[in-house]
């Protein structure tokens, strides 16, 4: 068996964040140094952190707020009684009682005290004199002893020690595959603080908020581990590791029990790592500056799977960097991590095992979150849907323009979706916090499928081509930055120059409902040749209207209807068809009227949206047929 490493010593250096905001805009910036023992027979840790930490906002800051993930892994954490108490819980995260029973447990309920999770810290510092500080469970409360001004910055210094438990999600050890060890979220990590403030949310079981900075970390672990995930490796030579080619072959003191493995990673806001005895580890390079790395275990049943997906990753990466903008890192890491799959800085931890379609999938959307979280970096708790929606959207139409058959697109079964969320009437709004969604199944919809449809529907506002000015434009001016959603809505805007603060409003503030109907069709009253039609706007929700008519010789035109409140009108989607623009439809009036030149006896087929981009909640009535 041979083993290889996962190696890269070219330091990735961003001079300047550039921002194109105004000049008000500020975020704040963290330098994390960081050293951890790892004992991988009991599971524990310890380290040393040294934290420079400049405030750029105008506030001065007197406490300081740290996030202590691993707590939430023991018996009665609010993580624990979150998922004994919700509707739907997580069934990864539940066992039967008994072999064969119905009745459930949570995982984290059964933990006994060397299998929980658990991380404290102590010595903390502030310029070498102690400050106090004090645990509340995932949150680690720090009162300054000096008050931090703005624009300056201070050193903060504590000690650690940890035990990784039980995988129950994500973070963990020894999974149901066999991975040794799933580091992420395992340091004392310094909350978010922007312009609304600090962001110290309890670790209840969702998304993630970090500061953007510089990670320098070394990890001291039982010399037989290979490890992956954020940063490039400082060390080759040091460890024992020659890299020559295709091959990482290792060369380690017979003396010697552990290594020390240092990486550094620029301009990120997490760092998380892997590890294990039995990792394969392949290194592809691409011609686009990205070196793809890929840890798995050696298990055959598995082995060709990752081999197969090794070439449609590097598909997959040319995509997104045409279709969204260039990823920034010169290295990204595909890592079996047994649990799932979520992303994390230069890295994600998937599920390894399953069929090669999973994983595929698995890896696309994963991946994607390096544009949309890892370069764009949105409040996943406040705006998931920021996140996973364009992370899907991206997902789905790479998939599809990757796809040697062009079957029905996947983005079509997101409308569908997201109908029937509405129709069961647990539908919350996308401003709804990622923690007090009433049912996991509410959120997942909310947040990767309605949030999506903000895409494909800004498509049916503003055209295609716009949409795809517009997430370019959002890379490129909000990258290294915390981007909200008022950003994504005003870029649009001025992309397109249309008017869309309703959008974001009805879409994301509300439940409000699209439906639009085809009232009555009839021929004009006056003996002209002509027939009437008449619309109604049944739900709350504003859309401009795209009318497709088709004849019974087989011709087809079709009619424009603007939203007044948008001050905008579309470019012809379908130039091959003759399209008329009508007056605009102003939401206070329910009812809209137009004429088409021909008599009804002539018209085979009226359609609201053809394109079905339009998330109306009731199809049936967006169609009229003679017969």
């Amino acid at each position: 068996m041979k083993k290889k490493l996962f190696l890269s010593i070219t330091l990735f250096s961003i001079t300047t964040i550039g921002f194109s905001q105004k000049s008000s805009y500020w975020q704040q910036k963290v330098d994390y140094k960081m050293e951890v023992e790892m004992d991988v027979k009991t599971y524990q840790y310890k380290g040393k952190q040294e934290l420079v930490y400049t405030n750029n906002s105008n506030d001065t800051l007197r406490r300081v707020f740290y996030h202590l993930f691993n707590n939430a892994f023991q018996p009665g954490s609010e993580m624990d009684m979150r998922l004994q108490s919700i509707k739907d819980p997580d069934v990864r995260m539940f066992t039967k009682l008994k072999k064969d029973a119905k009745e459930k447990q949570s995982r984290i309920a059964n933990l006994k005290p060397n299998e929980i999770g658990y991380l404290h810290v102590s010595n903390f510092k502030q310029d070498g004199i102690a400050a106090t500080s004090k645990e509340i469970e995932t949150i680690l409360e720090v009162n300054l002893n000096q008050p931090l001004l703005p624009g300056k910055s201070t050193l903060f210094t504590l000690d650690f020690e940890g035990q990784v438990p039980v995988q129950i999600r994500r973070s963990g050890r020894n999974n149901k595959e066999e991975v040794a060890l799933s580091m992420s979220q395992w340091y004392p990590k310094i909350a978010e603080f922007d312009f609304e403030g600090w962001h110290a949310d309890a670790y209840v079981s969702r998304e993630f908020h970090g500061v953007w900075g510089n990670f320098d970390v070394k990890i001291t672990i039982d010399k037989n581990y290979i490890l992956g995930g954020t940063g490039y490796l400082q060390n080759p030579n040091e460890i024992g590791y020659n890299y020559q080619k295709e091959d990482i072959k290792v060369v380690i003191p017979k003396k010697q029990k552990t290594l020390t493995w240092h990486f550094k990673a620029p301009m990120v806001h997490d760092f998380t790592w892997a590890a294990d005895k039995d990792y394969v580890h392949d290194v592809v390079k691409t011609d686009f500056g990205t070196t793809l790395h890929f840890l798995y275990k050696n298990n055959p049943i598995i082995i060709e799977n990752w081999k197969t997906a090794q070439q449609k990753t590097v598909d997959l990466m040319k995509f997104y960097n045409s279709f969204v903008g260039k990823y920034p890192y010169e290295q990204y890491s595909i890592i079996q991590g047994g649990d799932g799959g979520m992303e994390y800085a230069m890295c994600t931890l998937i599920l390894g095992n399953g069929s090669y379609e999973g994983l595929i999938g698995v890896i696309a959307h994963e991946m994607g979150h390096s544009w949309f979280q890892h370069v764009l970096a949105s409040n996943e708790s406040k705006h998931g849907w920021m996140d996973e929606g364009f992370t899907t959207f991206i997902e789905d139409t790479a998939l599809y323009e990757l796809s040697d058959k062009k079957e029905k697109n996947p983005i079509f079964g997101s409308y569908e979706a997201y109908t029937k969320l509405v129709e069961s009437g647990k539908e919350q709004p996308l401003t709804t916090h990622a923690d007090r969604y009433d049912e996991n199944k509410s959120y997942s919809v909310a947040s990767y499928i309605k949030g999506e449809l903000f895409l494909t529907q800004l498509e049916y506002l503003i055209g295609r081509k716009n949409l795809e000015k517009t997430i370019k434009r959002f890379y490129n001016e909000f990258k290294f930055k915390h981007p909200t959603p008022n950003d994504i809505k005003r870029t649009a805007e001025r992309v397109s120059g249309a008017n869309l603060d309703w959008y974001l409003v009805d879409w994301t503030q509300t439940t409000n409902t699209i439906d639009y109907g085809i009232k009555k069709v009839e021929n004009a009253t006056d003996g002209v040749q002509k027939t009437d039609v008449s619309l109604e706007r049944i739900g709350r929700m504003p859309m401009p209207i795209d009318v497709l008519v088709e004849y019974t010789d087989g011709t087809k035109e079709t009619f424009y209807i603007p939203l007044r409140m948008m001050s905008f009108e579309k470019e012809n989607p379908t130039p091959e068809i003759k399209r008329t623009t009508l007056k605009d439809w102003a939401w206070g009036n329910p009812n809209y009227f137009f004429e088409i030149n021909k008599n009804k006896n002539n018209i085979k087929k009226i359609t609201i949206d053809e394109s079905d981009l339009m998330a109306d909640v009731k199809k049936e009535n967006n169609v009229f047929e003679n017969k």
